[in-house]
């Protein structure tokens, strides 16, 4: 199925909202039934149809098709924010005394699930370099029952070999989750690899105007009806619908959006690569990054982030160069139209004392839909402060 038809026709039937262009938003939370009879009936099968929205709801139901059409899945679930999707799909696949394998620099907020709060559920967790096949190899165990992915990273930008360990994990019979937030179904459909469960934080790319927080869950039918049955039913982190309808208005352009913002990029990543200023930058599609030719085998491109480090030690200096900035908003979160910064230096603090991983000179770099000329001069001008 072609994307413009996902985006404009699939799981919308305008004939029953009096042939409107723009779905209709069912703003309710509860629906009502002509008889005991006809209640019995949805109650038996809420996945189906329309009972109470903390289930199914008809404007959400549009976006799920829409998504899992995107994604090459049998169905989907949206929720009410990334996090919601990655504990509630981690959460519906992980029992007391198993055990997870997750790589190392995945999203601060999937650490603290999986170290944290899983930690006190009696769940053993391994974190690993995902580069190297062999850590996933020598970090099984025979309790291991889920490897989560996230390819590649949102800071480092590491990439994992998406078909070896899916092969590896189906030896063990193990389930395997990834996060693809960064490339969206249209530069990367990890299902198609032989992913399980594939999850999304869509406001990001997805939605793509930074005005809602929300997430996917995409896999096969019989997995998304058993987690819709049990984690989101009964932890209810669902999107509004409302949410949902913005969303879907934001999905109808995703195509050139991303293209405008991958293409910019491109160029700004040529330019620090040359910048004597520059130290490294961190983009899985430039021929620097020691993953290239395995980006360019799973990934058909790279969205509009990427990292880069500042070649100097004083952390003032970092202050002074994104302070500096004008066309930069200093962010986190991306996908939007606004380009954006997020510099590892405020995360260090006298008064805590904090260490972070990443140097202060780390700055992750977010390019929107403004004109790649603009933010080049824009970058230049700041580089002058430092």
């Amino acid at each position: 199925m072609d994307i413009s038809n996902i985006l404009n026709q699939h799981g919308e039937e305008r004939s029953m909202y009096f042939n409107a262009v723009s779905p209709p938003i069912i703003q309710t939370s509860n629906f009502c039934f002509e008889s005991v009879e006809a209640m019995r009936s949805n109650t038996q099968n809420e996945f189906e149809v329309p009972f109470y929205t903390r289930g199914n709801n008809p404007t959400v139901e549009i976006l799920r098709k829409k998504i899992a059409a995107l994604e090459h899945a049998d169905d989907a679930l949206i929720t009410s924010s990334g996090c919601a999707a990655i504990s509630t799909s981690v959460m519906a696949n992980i029992n007391a005394g198993e055990h997870i394998i997750c790589v190392k620099s995945c999203y601060s907020w999937t650490f603290a699930l999986i170290n944290d709060i899983l930690k006190r559920f009696n769940v053993e967790s391994t974190f690993i370099d995902g580069s190297d096949i062999s850590n996933f190899k020598n970090a099984i165990l025979p309790n291991t029952r889920l490897i989560y992915l996230e390819s590649p990273t949102s800071f480092m930008f590491e990439l994992q070999d998406i078909k070896a360990v899916v092969a590896l994990a189906r030896q063990h019979k193990i389930t395997t989750i990834i996060d693809n937030s960064y490339s969206t179904p249209l530069y990367q459909n990890p299902l198609d690899l032989g992913v399980d469960i594939v999850i999304h934080s869509a406001s990001k790319y997805l939605n793509g105007h930074s005005d809602i927080v929300a997430g996917v869950i995409c896999s096969d039918k019989e997995t998304i009806k058993r987690i819709f049955s049990t984690e989101l039913m009964t932890f209810g982190g669902i999107i509004s619908p409302e949410n949902a309808w913005l969303m879907i208005r934001g999905l109808r352009t995703l195509p050139v959006r991303i293209e405008k913002s991958s293409n910019s990029a491109e160029m700004i990543v040529e330019y620090l690569e040359k910048h004597p200023k520059v130290e490294k930058v961190f983009y899985p599609h430039s021929k620097t990054h020691p993953q290239f030719e395995l980006a360019k085998k799973q990934m058909k491109r790279c969205g509009g982030m990427f990292s880069f480090t500042l070649k100097t030690n004083d952390i003032k200096k970092v202050d002074a160069f994104c302070n500096s900035l004008k066309r930069f908003l200093i962010a986190c979160s991306w996908g939007g139209y606004e380009s954006l910064i997020y510099p590892v230096a405020v995360l260090y603090s006298d008064e805590t004392n904090n260490k972070p991983e990443l140097p202060f000179n780390f700055i992750r770099m977010y390019v929107g839909l403004e004109e790649p000329e603009l933010l080049i001069e824009d970058l230049e001008k700041a580089f002058e402060r430092i």
